[in-house]
């Protein structure tokens, strides 16, 4: 940022302003018409722009000027003078933005005081802007089970480079914290970060969102592929691009440039990171997908895990979830009892991580701020039912008391091994058996090395009967 801009037709009165303010303090720099002012904001974005509304042999006036920075830099505020001022006019520039408007010939002490204000209302907002930024190129992978540290140690193996990757896994499951993780580790990380939702853009705007559009009064108006220029660009659920995208996205990737509407070629220089829940091969083969632009995208496949692989993650996500609720949303930090974790810890998570901090953001929404967040709070079809409405299965009604007890023993003893992310002594330790006896029992129930890997490909039998 580089102080104040004063963009004014009117050499003696930019040159007030500016003496002004330079005894003020302030660093200034003038312009008289649009096309200077433009120039000094490319070349170093101000704090602040006092903008005329009539600009003399102008290509812009000051109303178009200020929509223009208010659609490319919306951070900037910008304060309106003019000498036919009225309260029609005035009202029009707030509509579009200005932080506030000023009269000519306007009195020096008022003039001091709105630039006070606005210059602390810029800072304020840079200050934001630092903190939101820091939060994204934060962004981690929370969880210390055996398949987070995987997951980790793959994404810092290809943070440093500039392959294009493919994050595939379940909706949820955290493919975009994963993309911004790399980001985070890579040598672009203090540039920008864009994502595009290829699920929620329709085919006729998904063209003029990535290549950018012409605007009548302003000119080119920048795509999301310009924005991105020197960062990582981010197509999450790309097997939902529109076809004709498909094939201007390819060429971008090849040529790293594309033609602007109205305008030449334009040569960019980002990374693309690209994410997906369906099998992509399939799409090709349906013709829903273009194979050399998956070619293109998957040049390091990456596998972010569902939720159900590492349960073991669960007590520390939802710790990050409540810190975080807390910090976003003001809501009131409270804690969940061993009880309700271990609950949590045995549910089905369909909607994986998504879902988990969707229940987390409720329970604290709507729970006794003053209580610990126990089993009574859980969603009715987490909770383990009351004893005397218990009603005994059918598949145990024709068994004896030893055949359904190791078939309880064994779903209990495959779900807490999930639940530890298959390890037996952090087991053991929960259950209250010696490791070697766990083993024993593991082996007479018929719970082997690869029933611990798929131990929710099948429900168990009281699981069954609670729907």
């Amino acid at each position: 940022m580089s102080g104040i801009l004063i963009v004014d037709d009117e050499k003696d009165i930019r040159e007030l302003i500016s003496d002004i303010l330079d005894d003020e303090g302030y660093q200034t720099r003038v312009a008289a018409d649009s096309d200077a002012a433009f120039d000094l904001i490319s070349s170093s974005e101000p704090d602040l722009i006092v903008l005329d509304i009539w600009l003399k042999d102008s290509r812009l006036d000051g109303i178009d000027i200020l929509k223009t920075v208010k659609r490319d830099n919306p951070g900037i505020p910008i304060v309106i003078i003019s000498g036919h001022g009225n309260i029609e006019l005035a009202v029009a520039a707030i509509k579009q933005g200005a932080y506030d408007f000023i009269e000519k010939p306007f009195n020096i002490d008022q003039l001091l005081v709105v630039i006070s204000r606005a210059m602390e209302a810029s800072r304020l907002r840079r200050e934001n802007a630092s903190l939101r930024s820091k939060d994204v190129n934060q962004a981690d992978i929370i969880g210390s089970s055996s398949a987070a540290k995987l997951l980790r140690q793959d994404l810092d193996r290809v943070a440093k480079s500039n392959g294009r990757v493919m994050l595939t896994g379940p909706s949820g499951c955290g493919k975009e914290v994963a993309a911004r993780y790399i980001h985070a580790q890579s040598n672009r990380a203090s540039q920008p970060f864009v994502s595009v939702n290829c699920a929620t853009i329709s085919g006729d705007q998904f063209e003029p969102l990535l290549f950018g559009r012409m605007d009548a009064a302003t000119g080119h108006e920048k795509g999301l592929l310009e924005q991105a220029d020197n960062g990582v660009i981010f197509f999450d659920e790309v097997a939902d691009m529109p076809g004709s995208a498909q094939s201007k996205i390819l060429r971008v990737l090849v040529d790293q440039n594309f033609q602007r509407p109205g305008g030449g070629k334009t040569r960019v220089d980002v990374r693309v990171i690209a994410s997906t829940n369906k099998d992509l091969e399939r799409e090709i083969e349906e013709g829903r997908f273009r194979e050399d632009l998956y070619h293109r995208l998957n040049v390091v496949p990456i596998d972010v895990p569902p939720l159900e692989a590492r349960l073991e993650d669960v007590p520390e996500l939802v710790t990050h979830f409540v810190s975080v609720l807390q910090m976003d949303q003001g809501l009131k930090r409270r804690t969940f009892t061993e009880d309700a974790l271990a609950i949590l810890q045995t549910m089905p998570w369909p909607g994986n991580i998504r879902q988990l901090r969707n229940l987390v953001e409720r329970l604290l929404i709507l729970g006794d701020a003053d209580k610990e967040i126990g089993p009574e709070e859980l969603p009715v079809e987490t909770r383990p039912q009351n004893r005397d409405e218990r009603v005994l299965p059918l598949q145990f009604a024709s068994m004896s008391l030893r055949k359904a007890r190791e078939l309880f023993e064994r779903d209990y003893l495959v779900a807490q091994i999930a639940r530890f992310g298959g390890n037996i002594s952090k087991t053991a330790a929960f259950i209250g058996m010696e490791r070697s006896a766990l083993h024993r029992k593991m082996k007479t129930l018929g719970i082997s090395e690869s029933t611990k890997r798929q131990t929710h490909d099948t429900e168990s039998a009281f699981g069954e009967a609670a729907e």
